[in-house]
């Protein structure tokens, strides 16, 4: 059998972490990315959260997947010399009655226990904050900096000579080298790629904004319709809306500015002022965690996406699930399977 030598096209989360899960196994690559500012991945909040959505379910498989991303990016802190990998509190704040109530019976729920604290009230300082039906503290909760790993993780493998800015169509030689493999890990434009054009792709054009308020000193990530995130620069991140669309990727839309400032407006109590904003398209997998694996008909293209909201928690595990699958024939679990979905 011919040794592995992958090419990776995308670099952005799905693609570096499968780059470093092949780097561990010591497999040679390349990745090809068309280094552009304004992708999903170098702009998204990279929260962590256990208790997710309007809903407050637990997160998929939160118990195997937030250990081994822990693991993995703080391990890769001390390879790169970087800090990127954030624990830190999430406050819930609940946003009418109904929400209040659901809590209460969730709270009850043993496997919830584990991933929230009880606080004295109030959560949060009520004179900068709307919290009048109350919330609760997440714990084992955090964020990814996103853009530093993917830089910081970049000049890694440019130093090596496996990063190189392009666009790859899939052909397994690039610029006179050969691989074996090519792995698509290019988000939301898979879905024009005619090797993918039978997966049923949505997407989601997300916004964040870049804030300036008083916020008391606050550290924590505050939510309560929308995400604020404390910066170290004493600016916060707000974030996000979400518009089912795939056009106009770079440019949010007055729609979703007054989206969010209405929701920024119903958290806080006090003055902000928006420096900047940022918009991207996330790709969208209907009932899919992930879909990973090769291609039906083409047993040397892999292809891994649908990460969705949860890709800085999901990416380490999905990566390694790829390597092994490639490396130990180990099997993919088949509703995430590419070749046996769809």
């Amino acid at each position: 059998m011919t040794a592995p030598r992958i090419l990776i096209i995308g670099g952005g989360l799905a693609g570096t972490c499968l780059a470093w899960r092949l780097h561990e196994r010591g497999v040679p690559f390349m990745i090809v990315d068309r280094d552009e500012p304004g992708t999903s991945s170098k702009i998204a909040a990279g929260l962590v959260t256990p208790i997710t959505g309007m809903r407050m379910n637990l997160s998929w498989r939160y118990d195997t997947l937030h250990p081994e991303a822990v693991v993995f990016y703080r391990h890769l802190e001390s390879v790169l010399g970087s800090s990127f990998y954030h624990d830190l509190p999430i406050v819930k704040l609940l946003r009418d009655q109904w929400s209040a109530d659901r809590w209460q019976k969730r709270r009850e729920q043993p496997d919830f226990k584990p991933y929230f604290k009880d606080t004295q009230n109030p959560l949060v300082d009520e004179n900068i904050f709307s919290a009048p039906f109350g919330g609760f503290e997440m714990q084992h909760s955090g964020w990814l900096d996103s853009a530093t790993f993917l830089a910081a993780s970049r000049a890694y493998f440019i130093e090596r000579g496996c990063w190189q800015t392009g666009e790859s169509d899939g052909s397994l030689v690039w610029r006179g080298e050969t691989f074996t493999h090519a792995v698509f890990c290019i988000g939301w434009e898979a879905a024009r790629h005619a090797w993918f054009d039978w997966v049923p792709f949505g997407s989601a054009r997300g916004t964040v904004l870049q804030v300036k308020a008083d916020t008391g000193g606050e550290t924590r990530i505050i939510n309560r319709g929308c995400w604020l995130l404390p910066r170290a620069d004493g600016t916060l991140r707000a974030g996000p809306t979400y518009e089912l669309s795939f056009d106009d990727a770079s440019t949010p839309s007055p729609a979703a500015i007054e989206d969010l400032e209405t929701k920024l407006q119903s958290l806080l109590k006090q003055p902000y002022e928006i420096l900047d904003s940022q918009t991207a398209v996330r790709p969208i997998i209907p009932r899919k965690h992930a879909l990973i694996g090769f291609h039906p008909g083409k047993p040397n293209i892999g292809f891994i996406n649908g990460l969705g909201s949860k890709g800085v928690l999901r990416a380490p595990w999905v990566g390694r699930q790829f390597v092994e699958h490639l490396l130990d024939a180990k099997p993919i679990e088949p509703d995430m399977d590419l070749a046996g979905n769809f």
